[in-house]
């Protein structure tokens, strides 16, 4: 099981490292005010963009990463030397705030921990998002470019069909520092919620001049949905009657903990707006160069919201934008974009030609449809669902789901959009981040994915919105507060408290109450593992139960295997190859059938056959769990022997074949 203090180790490390390298680029971009709130952020996105095609091509080993880590640091620390500027010392970010940011972060890092209770090992449902922690060992076991973990047939390298930065990131904390792939995830989750939460708190205060700002960022950041108000009050009957059920569509407090590969893209994107805004005072070619690092490294971590949701705000902002610069300012603006955007596309190519290619393998059609969010619930006729949807997206379901931000934040952002007290680099950036709130939300109301059982264009465009109300929100409340403008200050006061109450619920679900599951035999799963090591090199494939252990997740995924084998599956199960492998849906599930049949004991020799010759499984795991324990088909078969055993727990079987 993982180390909780290695995990402390490595989100240390990672927060001092990148935020380093962030500050000695940042001081130089943005005002003082934002240097420091953005610095973790913003080293995080140019070091793991820039960083990642000298890996393909050195190698991605120890002795790489150390050598151009201590490079980045001397250059970090040269650049940095020098004062900075006063000039915006009234508002600048107080230290309390980064205390509380950090705080406030443990809620997602915990819920990816495990919990020992007594002899078992509980863990919390958002650990279910967190089986991709088999890339992050694929990577520090095998290098790079990385193999596909999930499955790949024999003789074939397999490549990752998924956006994997975040994972790389937290591969290059786990090499040198010695983390597992577990530990390692952990930290990075720590790390990617405080880095969101600081350039939070950072553009709440400088948008709303006010030290102030940093503490409410932290709250609305804290807050969820209406949902467990509702249902606590009307009954959880009226709820489901209202409502459509849930699926992730949410903010920040809960995407932390379930995505916070996705949670970084969207701060990146957020950056890239800043970004841009500077572009258009002022021409830099630092500021284009982190512009386009900033662009590959929300793309590389978020298809859905570096991909699709940045590109779609930038084709609507930048022509606002456009007609708000002066005249003369106007050609460079365009042109510096132009370059930004080309380069974007080449660094980004690779993943772009993978993402492609696994569209077309997979078949099915085109990724992205043209489909209304489904609102309400069952008290509505479908006919009549299908046309109240719509404003009912506006009306409904967005103040239920961000009762503390949709609503202020929106009135904040109108505000300062048509204040003229604004200086011309807040101007920008309140036309960017308008321009965001609104194709973040537009996106799920009208847009979804079709790549798998979710509709994850919905669930994660949604996120940069979130971020910007969250922001806009706590700036309105301190001017509001300032301004003694009591009426809006308790209406946003309101709506922050009706948010608290779920969030009390998401937390205490992910840190203390985890749910019933077999965590005794869990617990027990980390010997195993070091046993089937001991047989499988690293670059060997394991085959065990699809299934194991399916209880432990609310959805049956393959977790003992992706988080404590380290070791790549010759097929992990059909949760996992749904999102991660190219296979056409009936492909998915022909193999998914007939690994869950071996694994039953209702195998017959063709299933073995196949998978020592088709699938490449050099080790094969059975425990008593599974029904093949007592009809082992592995056993009789001339293709495997055994070569470990525990009587009472597992088996370990080899190919013959050298």
């Amino acid at each position: 099981m993982p180390s909780l203090v290695d995990a402390a180790a490595g989100a240390t490390v990672a927060l001092l490292f990148w935020t380093a390298l962030g500050f000695a680029v940042a001081r130089r971009i943005f005002p003082p005010t934002l240097a420091m709130p953005i610095a973790p952020a913003l080293g995080w996105a140019i070091h793991s963009a820039a960083t990642l095609p000298i890996f393909l091509l050195l190698g991605f080993s120890s002795l790489t990463i150390i050598p151009l880590a201590a490079a980045a640091l001397i250059a970090s620390a040269l650049s940095a030397l020098g004062r900075l500027d006063p000039a915006e010392a009234a508002d600048s970010v107080p230290r309390w705030a980064y205390l509380a940011a950090a705080t406030l972060a443990l809620a997602p890092a915990a819920a990816v921990a495990p919990e020992h209770v007594g002899e078992s090992v509980l863990v919390a449902e958002p650990i279910f998002d967190h089986a991709k922690t088999a890339m992050i060992d694929a990577m520090t076991r095998l290098g790079l470019p990385p193999v596909n973990p999930f499955f790949a047939e024999l003789g074939a390298r397999g490549g990752l069909a998924y956006y994997y930065l975040w994972y790389f990131s937290a591969a290059q904390l786990a090499l040198p520092l010695g983390l597992t792939g577990w530990e390692a995830d952990i930290a990075m989750t720590w790390f990617s919620a405080f880095a969101s939460l600081t350039l939070l708190i950072g553009l709440a205060c400088w948008f709303g001049q006010s030290r102030s700002a940093a503490i409410l960022a932290v709250l609305l950041a804290a807050t969820a949905s209406l949902r467990f108000v509702i249902g606590s009050v009307f009954g959880q009957q009226f709820l489901d009657g209202l409502l459509a059920y849930r699926t992730g569509f949410a903010g920040w407090l809960f995407q932390s903990a379930w995505v916070p590969q996705h949670l970084m893209s969207a701060t990146c994107v957020l950056i890239a707006m800043l970004l841009i805004g500077r572009l258009a005072r002022r021409t830099s070619l630092l500021a284009l160069a982190c512009l386009v690092l900033v662009v590959v490294a929300g793309f590389e971590s978020s298809a859905w919201i570096g991909g699709i949701t940045f590109s779609l705000c930038a084709l609507i902002a930048s022509p606002i934008l456009f007609t708000e610069i002066e005249r003369s300012r106007r050609r460079r603006f365009v042109l510096g974009l132009a370059i930004a955007a080309g380069l974007s596309l080449v660094l980004t190519a690779p993943f772009l030609a993978e993402q492609i290619e696994a569209v077309r393998l997979r078949g099915g059609g085109a990724p992205v449809v043209f489909e209304h969010f489904a609102v309400l619930g069952n008290f509505f006729a479908d006919r009549v669902r299908r046309i109240l949807d719509f404003p009912a997206y506006w009306l409904l379901l967005l103040p239920v789901e961000f009762p503390a931000t949709y609503l202020a934040g929106a009135i904040a952002l109108i505000t300062l959009l048509a204040s003229r007290k604004l200086d011309a680099q807040r101007r920008y950036a309140v036309v960017l981040y308008t321009a965001l709130a609104g194709v973040g939300l537009a996106i799920p109301w009208l847009l979804a994915s079709t790549l798998g059982d979710n509709n994850d264009l919905a669930m994660r465009a949604v996120l940069p919105a979130a971020l910007v109300l969250i922001v806009f929100t706590a700036a309105g409340l301190s001017i509001w507060l300032r301004d003694g403008r009591r009426l809006a200050l308790l209406a946003a006061v309101g709506g922050l408290l009706l948010g608290l109450p779920e969030a009390a619920e998401i937390t205490y679900g992910n840190v203390i109450a985890r749910p019933a599951q077999p965590g005794r035999a869990f617990a027990q799963t980390p010997s195993m593992w070091e046993a089937v090591r001991r047989h499988a090199a690293p670059g060997e494939r394991v085959a065990n139960n699809p299934l194991y252990l399916a209880a432990l997740t609310p959805w049956p995924v393959n977790l003992s295997w992706a988080l404590l084998s380290n070791r790549s599956s010759c097929f992990a199960g059909r949760e996992l190859a749904l999102v991660y492998t190219a296979l056409p849906t009936t492909r998915r599930e022909e193999i998914a059938q007939a690994f869950n049949r071996v694994f039953a004991g209702e195998g017959v020799d063709a299933d073995v056959r196949a998978m020592a010759t088709q699938f490449g499984c050099r080790v094969v795991l059975v425990t008593a769990s599974d029904g093949a324990w007592r009809r082992d088909p592995f056993a009789t078969s001339e293709l495997y022997r055994l070569v470990d055993a525990n009587a009472e727990a597992w088996r370990i079987y080899r190919l013959n074949v050298p």
